[in-house]
């Protein structure tokens, strides 16, 4: 960062409210290895603070986050660096397991993209406030990566509809989640009408504002299928496709929210999440290192990220689809 650049992360303290702004907007406010550095240092000098009370973390720009710097991992294993790129994951990772256990509120304030990475810092903390233009999504398949950040572990297990099936379809297919799927999931715990000064006012009169300005939700666009995902997300990536056969309905969902992934990595992220089902979210943590450490190697990563990301052309020329005993045998 030269002297006239803003920093990526910005921390204050306001009243009792430790408050953490991501601030790369024109980049989304995708994470890179300094800001994933950046906010485990104040949650570090937080959690121990008498002072502090509980903590926001909110975005400049219309975003929240639209994941974590795939493009620079990318760059990372094309020039020899993979062992760096697997160091970032790792730091990342480790940032989430510290959210999901933080003894003091963690409030995150959502609006727009809240994708990969974003989830990642947003969704394992005690309370996710989204407004109506929040949209979430895990959509690593199109980038030849699997569903990461405990997020293969998370959307397996959310409140509204717990269900392993349910977690399988949101990782492998990256469904959009609007704001009123997120409060029916139970991914969020707020909606709000904007998050115009709201972190100020949680600073200056206690988490109760959150109810006091939350609006009532509307209908969820997913609840109509839970019947069908439940009935046929279970399993290998193989078995899910032929019992959409008998769904065609959900098949064709399937089918146009697949239609720009990679093979691979949906066999893959299928492996992941049946494993992920009998983990704790460290255990959980751990396998998406690992697996991740494959996929990121593989081909499909690199085209993935220069399809969607670099060129933006989104033509990926991915791979003939793996079989599942290569990322099956690297799972625990």
């Amino acid at each position: 960062m030269t002297s006239h650049e803003e920093p990526q992360v910005i921390t204050d303290v306001v009243e009792r409210t430790g408050i953490i702004t991501l601030n790369r907007p024109r980049a989304l406010n995708s994470l890179n290895r300094g800001m994933v550095s950046l906010i485990a240092e104040a949650l570090d000098a937080w959690r121990d603070d008498d002072a502090i009370d509980q903590v926001v973390i909110r975005s400049s720009g219309k975003h929240f986050c639209a994941g974590g710097d795939v493009r620079a991992a990318r760059e990372g294993v094309l020039n020899g660096n993979a062992d760096e790129v697997d160091r970032f994951f790792a730091e990342e990772y480790a940032l989430n397991l510290e959210i999901s256990r933080y003894p003091k509120p963690y409030i995150a304030l959502v609006g727009g993209v809240d994708m990969g990475g974003g989830l990642g810092v947003s969704a394992h903390g005690s309370h996710l406030v989204v407004t109506e233009e929040a949209v979430a999504s895990m959509p690593e398949m199109n980038i030849g990566f699997v569903t990461d950040v405990g997020m293969s572990w998370l959307l397996q297990r959310l409140p509204g509809h717990p269900s392993q099936s349910l977690g399988a379809f949101l990782a492998l297919t990256g469904y959009r989640l609007a704001a009123d799927d997120m409060l029916a999931t139970g991914l969020a715990t707020h909606k709000v009408d904007s998050l115009d000064g709201l972190a100020e006012r949680i600073a200056a009169e206690g988490l109760g504002v959150l109810d006091e300005v939350a609006v009532e939700a509307g209908p969820a666009t997913l609840e109509p299928w839970y019947e069908q995902i439940d009935a046929v997300f279970d399993g290998t990536w193989a078995e899910i496709t032929e019992r959409l056969g008998d769904y065609p309905d959900l098949a064709k969902l399937v089918g146009e929210l697949t239609a720009q992934a990679s093979p691979s990595a949906l066999v893959a992220a299928a492996e992941l999440v049946r494993v992920n089902a009998e983990r704790d979210l460290e255990g959980a943590l751990r396998n998406e290192r690992t697996l991740g450490a494959v996929l990121s190697r593989e081909p499909d990563f690199a085209e993935g990220v220069r399809a969607v990301l670099v060129d933006k052309t989104h033509d990926a020329r991915f791979t003939p689809q793996q079989g599942p005993e290569k990322y099956r045998e690297v799972l625990r």
